[in-house]
């Protein structure tokens, strides 16, 4: 098990967008994507405004906030100098993501006097040479590390289980949001409790990726050791005939290089899970950076880690004094690519997987990003409030937390479609006069037909309910009074049709059909 050193930057994606618009470090801030917030600062915590917050109430929440937008490029070129101050002191630096960076604590522990010791001189290199904060942390492994930079803890070697025992399920967030919804509703609420599960079970139970899952919250290794070996040299290289100084000659090239390296493993059977990213100029100069993956990149992610390693290093600060004549890309780590061919729709990263992501990502492209929406299903009391839609390639993240209680929440089975906008409907009771609901949630009369959108009234077969839902009633601003109904009509098309309906403000719509 490699014990690491992880440096984290809290925040980076604020703190990226921050400094291109120029905005002061106490300014309340937040990164939007799709009318969402991805990442605020602490200002705008403070104020209330969260991860998964509507831009509009974050507004409301915080007046002062300044909506910023979202640039992965961005974000990893101003990254470069963070990963370059951290190298200054500790060879071996790998890039785990914009904002945090992972490096071997053997050779800086040994050489000062303690990790502590180390931490420290990290933070201070980092503030001096690339004038940004940051937390440190040690443990066995890089899922363990992190965890301890998030907190700025220094875990004893050895004891990375200990240490992660008791953290919530949560921390496979954002990641493993289905895994996680999943655990909780099992009563696994800690790490601890779903490592003492038995391997085998959690295979059987959960899946290939919830045994990767399970062997980060034991504290093991993240992958165990390759059995068999991995031809010698996997490397791709790309000589262009001018070098490349400009940042979209480089990311053409990119995606080319890519494309050849995917390739290549796939032919061998295997994927990467630590990306060396090699150049050299015209003078000479060698650069290099290592990218580290806890999942295995597929072309798009190794094409987006080349980018933006090559955005770092041409328009960074200490960026060279020619172009690059060579590029090379050496996979460090590599794992078994069969053990990853699932079903498109879970996520798999095999051929047909990655050819519709590439479509996807093109009619994006072609639309715009919320051309294409991923639904993904969360907590609430009705199937539109379950529902999120985020655009593909998005973090697949709840609005709300998917664990109870939710009183009121409309028992199985759900509806099979759910409609963009309400539909107007009308319930008639015996002598065609409007059903409503009284203070006690009851129906003032039984539902005998139901109108929708204008349209004639259909014959009650049945109905069920009504279930209420009275939702913060003690904030005035936020409070929502409902009733949900159930009921069956009759249908010209196929003999019966199934609806669920609700009653709020005094108006009946449509939420939902059942199949």
């Amino acid at each position: 098990m490699t014990r690491l050193f992880v440096v984290w930057c809290p925040d980076w994606p604020v703190v990226a967008a921050g400094r291109v618009a120029g905005l002061p470090l106490d300014a309340p801030a937040a990164v939007v994507v799709a009318n969402r917030v991805v990442a605020a600062n602490a200002a705008a915590r403070g104020a209330g405004v969260g991860r998964d917050v509507r831009r509009r109430e974050a507004q409301g929440r915080c007046p002062d906030l300044v909506v910023l937008p979202d640039d992965p490029d961005r974000d990893a070129r101003l990254f470069e100098p963070v990963a370059a101050a951290v190298e200054r002191l500790a060879v071996g630096v790998e890039v785990v993501r914009p904002g945090v960076v992972a490096v071997p604590a053997r050779g800086p522990a040994a050489y000062f006097d303690s990790e502590a010791d180390v931490a420290e001189r990290l933070i201070d290199q980092v503030a001096a040479a690339a004038d940004a904060e940051c937390v440190v942390g040690a443990a066995d492994g890089l899922f363990a590390a992190t965890r301890a930079a998030h907190r700025g803890l220094i875990v004893p070697s050895g004891r990375s289980a200990e240490f992660l025992a008791p953290l919530d399920v949560r921390e496979f967030l954002p990641d493993r949001a289905e895994l996680v919804d999943l655990l909780r509703r099992l009563g696994l609420r800690t790490l601890g409790a779903f490592a003492a599960l038995p391997e085998r079970d959690v295979a059987t139970r959960f899946g290939a990726d919830a045994v990767l899952a399970h062997r980060l919250a034991r504290g093991a290794q993240e992958r165990p050791p390759a059995r068999r070996r991995p031809p010698d040299d996997l490397a791709v290289t790309h000589t262009p005939d001018d070098p490349v100084d400009r940042v979209q000659a480089a990311a053409f090239a990119a995606r080319g290089l890519a494309e050849r390296l995917h390739t290549r493993l796939a032919g061998h059977g295997l994927a990467c899970t630590r990306l060396a990213v090699e150049a050299t100029t015209a003078h000479g100069e060698h650069l290099r950076r290592v990218w580290r993956c806890a999942e295995p990149l597929t072309s798009a992610g190794i094409a987006d880690r080349v980018r933006w390693q090559l955005d770092g290093w041409l328009l960074g600060p200490d960026r060279p004094t020619a172009g690059l004549a060579r590029l090379r890309l050496v996979p460090e780590d590599t794992v078994d690519g069969r053990a990853l061919q699932l079903e498109l729709w879970q996520g798999g990263q095999d051929e047909r997987a990655a050819r519709a992501a590439r479509a996807m990502t093109h009619v994006q492209g072609l639309l715009g990003q919320g051309a294409v929406l991923t639904p993904v299903l969360g907590g609430g009391r009705g199937p539109a409030d379950r529902v999120r839609l985020v655009p593909w390639g998005d973090e697949r993240t709840p609005a709300t937390p998917a664990e109870p209680p939710w009183p009121g929440r409309l028992p199985a089975p759900s509806p099979s479609v759910v409609p963009d906008r309400p539909l107007p409907a009308a319930v008639l009771g015996p002598v065609g006069e409007q059903v409503g609901v009284n203070g006690r949630f009851a129906l003032t009369a039984e539902p005998v037909s139901v109108a929708v959108e204008g349209g004639p009234a259909r014959p009650v077969l049945g109905w069920a309910g009504p279930w209420p839902a009275d939702e913060t009633w003690w904030d005035q601003a936020t409070a929502r009074r409902r009733a949900r109904l159930q009921v069956l009509v009759e249908s010209t098309e196929d003999g019966q049709t199934a609806l669920l309906l609700v009653r709020e403000d005094r108006k009946w719509t449509v939420e939902g059909m059942y199949d």
